[in-house]
């Protein structure tokens, strides 16, 4: 990579999510590799994508946690790319990009053998 150029995207899943709402408004997607938001400039999916991500997927859960798993991995890729030493780590960038998604689980008790 010549230096300050950024590295070019790699060809994962297309951040095409979410569709643009209200429609004209420009839409809460990535610009790569920066994973920031197109629309706020906040590191994408900022609130504003999250909420729409989970009304676009709101009856399919399991295509929704793919799409945000393979954006995890190509963000994990770009982020590491542009900037090795102190950039988000794997796990700050699990907590952004699928932590919040469909199958978060709370704490569940073992049981207690009183049935």
């Amino acid at each position: 990579m010549i230096p300050g150029q950024f590295p070019v995207p790699r060809l994962g899943p297309y951040p095409d999510r979410p569709r643009a709402y209200p429609p004209g408004h420009p839409p809460h997607l990535p610009i790569r590799p920066l994973w920031v938001c197109r629309a706020c400039g906040l590191p994408w999916p900022c609130a504003e994508a999250r909420l729409l991500l989970r009304v676009e997927f709101d009856n399919s859960p399991v295509e929704l946690a793919i799409y945000l798993s393979g954006l995890y991995h190509e963000a994990t890729h770009d982020l590491f790319r542009l900037n090795p030493h102190d950039g988000p780590t794997p796990r700050e960038l699990f907590r952004r990009f699928v932590a919040w998604g469909p199958y978060r689980r709370g704490l569940v008790d073992p049981p207690t053998g009183d049935h």
